[in-house]
């Protein structure tokens, strides 16, 4: 295989990798809207239930493109990176979000919200340290985090089994948000598993 053969694979790969990753984020606003998972507990969503469907696809295609057409004109743009973040997360695409949530982070390394909704996506990818990492940043950046904390108790309690770890995090927790019906419905769970219910 001489250097023009191996020049030729790879500008075919290259431009096979870019086809397939416009046609992903083109796809991307049609697929159904994702359950909603406990609220708050994953980036504040409610009761679990599907989006309408039409207009808010075509609304979401329409806020998509507007997102990109702004990150192609600056690509430092947080607002579009969080913005355009947040949708992918919202429709479960873990991989996207995450690439986002990074490149944010770079920009406001501050953001309690984004750090744990990065950890969110970690622990998607089964990365449960990394997702515990970003928890605990986001509880340094702002103590009062419940939603940190909340996912954090998640990952130790049901991902890595670990009931003693989770248990102070939870009790944590539980101060922090009393009377949280999302809160005392997680202890409930880990409290069952624990045969302390």
């Amino acid at each position: 295989m001489n250097r023009d053969n191996v020049l030729f694979l790879v500008i075919g790969l290259l431009a096979g990798f870019l086809a397939g990753y416009l046609a992903q984020e083109a796809i991307a606003p049609l697929q159904p809207a994702r359950l909603a998972a406990p609220a708050g507990g994953f980036h504040g969503v409610g009761e679990a239930g599907a989006a309408p469907a039409g207009d808010a696809n075509a609304a979401a295609s329409a806020e998509i493109e507007r997102l990109r057409q702004a990150l192609e004109a600056d690509p430092n743009d947080a607002g579009a990176l969080v913005a355009l973040a947040n949708l992918n997360f919202d429709i479960q695409r873990w991989d996207r979000a995450r690439e986002l949530y990074e490149r944010y982070l770079e920009l406001r390394p501050e953001d309690a919200d984004a750090q744990t909704d990065l950890g969110i996506c970690l622990r998607a990818a089964g990365d449960f340290p990394g997702a515990l990492e970003r928890f605990a940043r986001a509880q340094e950046l702002a103590p009062d985090h419940w939603q940190s904390l909340y996912n954090e108790v998640v990952v130790r309690a049901f991902d890595l089994g670990d009931l003693a770890s989770a248990m102070p995090v939870l009790e944590r927790l539980e101060r922090l948000a009393p009377g949280n019906p999302d809160v005392a419905r997680l202890a409930t769970e880990v409290r069952s598993r624990q045969g302390t219910g």
